[in-house]
């Protein structure tokens, strides 16, 4: 069962104007394109785990939850504060949840959903009673802010939502979907950093930054949010008649607009946030679940469909009753 959700993000905004400063680009092109209008940018000092922790002492205080009962932390990011440890690990000593296991999990923008599947699965086998799934990133730390391709489309910020067990009220996640093609790796990723190519080699590279093959990308996202979307509908008996708000992945206005032509929903029962914040990777699914239940789009009992899709590539969806 959903218990609770909370957000966090930076106070710095950068607006389209602002980038048009800093490269060749302009605001009319960038809402054109992708419908984001400004982004919250980390100061030097914030970290990953800080912003998280903010965000899940939020959700925990809307959940009515204390950090003691937390039997995990699942973090869904790919900008963590170190190699190693896990940033849930910062997060647990932030929050000071002694009792929770903590782990992350690398799935890129579709992080949310993988965290909150995993969670679901703890709960339903009886391993856990109490979860807090988080999605974050800082993604300006990653960004090349020389290309401008890439450097208008992301933000940071982090989002987080407290998993219970269902109640006899039929509310919590009904089912989760998740697929991934690794074939595709190449087309959105960060390449150094790793064992592949040495951090010095990647910063002399500089391959230590966001890599995107923009017009590939839009293409299969399309494609692949569209797939989640409709298996998990149709494994359901649903339409997207059936559905009271669909929350997307805020990556791009049209593939959001796309998404919901192919489950035939109108934009008025879609949440969209693009604009305010960009593509905060893993963040903007618990984001936008804040933002709509503040918003007073997504009330008790009210059935959303979740979808996401990221580098990888990984995609999913989840049916949640609220």
């Amino acid at each position: 069962m959903f218990l609770g959700s909370g957000k966090a993000v930076p106070e710095r905004v950068l607006t389209n104007h602002d980038l048009e400063k800093i490269v060749d680009t302009s605001d009319e092109w960038i809402r054109e394109r992708t419908g984001i209008e400004r982004r919250h940018i980390a100061d030097d000092k914030l970290t990953t785990s800080e912003l998280c922790a903010r965000a899940g002492a939020a959700a925990l205080q809307d959940a009515g939850i204390t950090a003691d009962q937390l039997d995990a932390i699942l973090v869904g990011t790919v900008t963590g504060d170190a190699k190693f440890p896990s940033t849930a690990c910062y997060i647990q000593d932030k929050l000071g949840a002694s009792n929770a296991a903590a782990m992350d999990l690398q799935a890129a923008c579709s992080g949310f959903l993988y965290v909150s599947t995993f969670a679901d699965s703890l709960i339903r086998t009886g391993k856990a009673r109490y979860v807090l799934a988080i999605g974050g990133e800082l993604l300006s730390r990653i960004v090349d802010w020389t290309d401008r391709a890439t450097c208008i489309l992301f933000g940071d910020g982090a989002g987080a939502a407290v998993w219970g067990p269902a109640g006899d009220d039929g509310r919590g996640i009904i089912d989760t979907f998740m697929k991934s093609n690794g074939k595709l790796t190449d087309l959105l990723h960060m390449p150094g950093g790793g064992t592949s190519i040495s951090m010095q080699d990647a910063i002399n590279a500089r391959m230590n930054y966001i890599k995107m093959q923009g017009p590939e990308v839009f293409k299969a996202a399309v494609t692949s949010m569209g797939e989640a979307a409709t298996t998990i509908l149709e494994k359901n008996g649903l339409t997207g008649d059936d559905i009271d708000l669909l929350i997307p992945h805020q990556a791009n206005i049209r593939i959001i607009k796309a998404t919901a032509k192919r489950v035939k929903m109108p934009m008025d029962k879609v949440f969209v946030n693009v604009n305010e914040f960009g593509n905060t990777s893993a963040a903007s699914i618990p984001i936008a679940i804040d933002e709509a239940r503040k918003a007073g789009r997504l009330k008790e009992g009210d059935l959303a469909l979740l979808v996401a899709f990221g580098g990888g590539f990984t995609w999913g969806s989840m049916l949640v009753r609220f």
